[in-house]
């Protein structure tokens, strides 16, 4: 199963609260004298969630209940496994192959020729790193994709692509050695001077960490007006159908300028 399929089949099922029977649980509850933050710490901040949890912080918490191994994120791969082990106290593992396999950094890029304006991957960036407005062009802010690839799968017209981060990479490559133990420090702060992971530099995961819990502060306060908004004022179904038939004709009208592309297939 590809990461995207699982992402839509086993992360879904995660996220309705059946995610005892996926993941290996510690063999006894961790101390909750070591804080969910630098456990939170250790992880890449990517909020991919391919660990089977909707937010590294999540995860983080999970570990912290003794309900998650510490090899369930292949972002983080075997520095956080190792950063993880030392904070714990515990013996470090191989990668739990169930949540996928570590990949070179990567970054969404968005065709902008192709995109309609729908706004599906604005609603699912745990980063807020995609901007745009409806039935116009969208884009991606370079500094702030994770990699996380959950923009993939709700886009209609396939307009977005993961390409390889190079400058990401430049970046870490001119960072301080990696260090096992600098996810020993508190939130955003406390880590050692050298870099944990040798794809993304500590800078980097704070600001991914900062933007993640910017964007939930922002949902939650949208939540209560939403509810509001919809016990006294439905959308006719004449508008709903309306915005289909848009998105509808906007991805005929894709395929068909991609039809007419060079190299395209009669």
């Amino acid at each position: 199963m590809s990461r995207i399929e699982w992402n839509r089949q086993g992360n879904a099922g995660c996220l309705k609260g059946k995610a005892s029977p996926y993941f290996p649980a510690m063999p006894n509850a961790i101390s909750h004298r070591i804080a969910v933050k630098q456990i939170d710490a250790c992880l890449p901040q990517t909020q991919c969630t391919q660990c089977g949890y909707p937010c590294c912080r999540a995860y983080a918490e999970a570990i912290a209940q003794g309900k998650a191994g510490i090899n369930q994120c292949p972002p983080g791969n075997a520095a956080t496994i190792q950063a993880l082990a030392t904070l714990l106290g515990t013996q470090p593992m191989p990668l739990d192959p169930r949540f996928g396999t570590h990949a070179p950094r990567a970054r969404a890029v968005i065709d902008e020729t192709l995109c309609i304006g729908c706004r599906k991957c604005l609603d699912v960036c745990p980063v807020d790193a995609i901007v745009g407005a409806r039935k116009l062009m969208h884009t991606v802010i370079t500094a702030d994709c994770t990699g996380c690839e959950l923009c993939l799968p709700p886009c209609p017209v396939d307009c977005i692509a993961m390409l390889p981060d190079l400058a990401g990479h430049a970046r870490s490559a001119s960072s301080s050695p990696p260090s096992p133990a600098s996810g020993r420090g508190n939130e955003g702060e406390g880590a050692d001077s050298g870099e944990l992971w040798p794809d993304y530099t500590r800078a980097e995961t704070d600001r991914w960490r900062a933007l993640a819990e910017k964007r939930r502060q922002r949902l939650a306060r949208a939540r209560p007006r939403t509810a509001t908004a919809r016990m006294t004022v439905l959308p006719p179904a004449a508008a709903s159908e309306r915005i289909r038939a848009e998105i509808r004709a906007a991805v005929e009208r894709v395929k068909a300028k991609k039809a007419r592309r060079p190299g395209a297939d009669s």
